[in-house]
């Protein structure tokens, strides 16, 4: 099997909801040590809980990927309890407004490229270093098919992720030597609320109605569904294992085979 990746730490942003909340549960099975970031105390405590009842390990802290100050201590904080890290999840992130660029205010056009692109800077600054240093790490970004492709009524959301993809392909071109590999994932449209929100906002701002917008999303996958949050979580533990060694700079598409750029 290709999972030869036991006995390492993982630092997952966002790691006790949604996807991230996943990614935590799959590293955990592979024997990985994760440290759970977060915003939210009882989300937090809860993941760490089911991760130890079904015999992982987890530990959690709080992250607020606007406050560099957060950033730093919460990686310290995590260094000083199960060491160093060698995987980092770059999973945290908002939607964003769902509205035509003239309607976008610059406070939501901040607030999404903070959480989204400059929180995964601050934390990749953190544990950059130290993962050259040691020659070894993982850095898997998730960005979007957003990122890659024409969206409407999504441009904050949008140009974060695109911005993940030049940075993580900056991550792989400094870390390559030293023996860390950084890789980001593309999700198409992912099954939860996130995605229903803002299916709900664009109908509100469009022509089209809510079945009519579900629909055209799910025919642009060639399995015609949207992607499950458990489908994102298997490719990072794929990426983290020993089987992608040689992998590192790409951007993957996990959409069903969805016509992206």
């Amino acid at each position: 099997m290709y999972m030869k990746i036991q006995g390492e730490t993982a630092f997952v942003t966002g790691g006790s909801r949604g996807i991230g909340r996943l990614i935590s549960i799959e590293l955990a099975s592979h024997d990985i040590t994760v440290v759970v970031g977060d915003l939210d105390a009882s989300k937090r405590e809860r993941t760490v809980k089911e991760i130890e009842d079904a015999g992982g390990a987890a530990i959690e802290t709080y992250l607020d990927l606007t406050d560099s100050e957060s950033v730093t201590g919460a990686i310290a904080d995590a260094r000083a309890t199960v060491g160093p890290i060698d995987i980092f999840i770059n999973n945290a992130g908002i939607a964003g407004p769902t509205a035509p660029i003239e309607d976008v205010s610059l406070d939501e056009w901040d607030t999404t490229l903070s959480i989204n692109l400059s929180g995964a800077f601050l934390c990749v600054r953190e544990v950059i270093g130290e993962m050259k240093s040691r020659g070894y790490g993982r850095v898997i970004n998730i960005s979007s098919s957003s990122g890659k492709r024409a969206v409407p009524m999504r441009s904050p959301y949008a140009s974060s992720k695109a911005g993940m993809l030049g940075l993580t392909r900056t991550i792989a071109a400094e870390g390559g030597p030293h023996g860390v590999t950084a890789n980001a994932i593309c999700p198409g449209p992912v099954n939860g609320p996130r995605i229903d929100d803002v299916i709900d906002r664009r109908a509100a701002n469009s022509e089209q109605s809510r079945d009519e917008i579900v629909d055209e999303k799910q025919q642009e996958s060639l399995v015609c569904s949207f992607v499950e949050p458990d489908d994102i979580a298997k490719t990072v533990s794929y990426l983290c294992s020993d089987a992608t060694d040689r992998i590192t700079g790409q951007a993957l598409n996990v959409s069903g085979g969805k016509i992206i750029y």
